[in-house]
């Protein structure tokens, strides 16, 4: 390995190193990193193909707000792992765009819900076909099994059922 640099076979990003050397710190080695990278590539895609000018915070709450129905402002952040002050601005922008409106919440009359508007609901489920073509092209290069085994690990990673 000391001479990796010299003979020009620096294994890519993508490769597991088995004979990484304990207490030597290579960036392309850390699990942060290389999710990072993965990040990027799929956003990339997503950018390049984007519906409306989504960007994946909006999409996920145009997407989950189609799944649940009728939320609440603070539920729906919850479900998409955004902070208040983050699903905040994403509604707000949503909302300027005529995608999600606020409507009276039909269990609780002191709270309001957050819904799709008709065009909404129609650049959701364009966007979805867009997302499936994202996330098969981002995981092209896995066999069916490795597709498996990366969504599993990522779940259990992310403490998710």
């Amino acid at each position: 390995m000391a001479n990796e640099g010299a003979s020009g076979s620096e294994a890519g990003p993508a490769e597991i190193r088995e004979e990484a050397v304990p207490g030597v710190f290579r960036l392309e080695d850390q699990v942060g990193f290389l999710l990072r990278i993965a990040t990027q590539r799929s956003a990339a895609l997503f950018a390049a193909r984007a519906v409306d000018g989504l960007t994946p915070p909006q999409f996920a709450t145009l997407a989950k707000l189609r799944e649940t129905g009728l939320c609440s402002q603070n539920r729906l952040g919850r479900l998409v792992y955004l902070d208040a002050a983050t699903i905040k601005g994403v509604v707000d922008r949503l909302r300027a765009r005529n995608l999600v409106q606020v409507t009276d919440d039909p269990t609780d009359r002191r709270r309001r819900a957050l819904a799709l508007t008709e065009r909404g609901r129609q650049v959701t489920e364009a966007a979805i076909e867009v997302a499936r073509s994202v996330g098969e092209a981002t995981l092209a290069p896995l066999t069916a099994d490795e597709r498996r085994q990366v969504f599993a690990l990522l779940r259990k990673m992310a403490e998710l059922p």
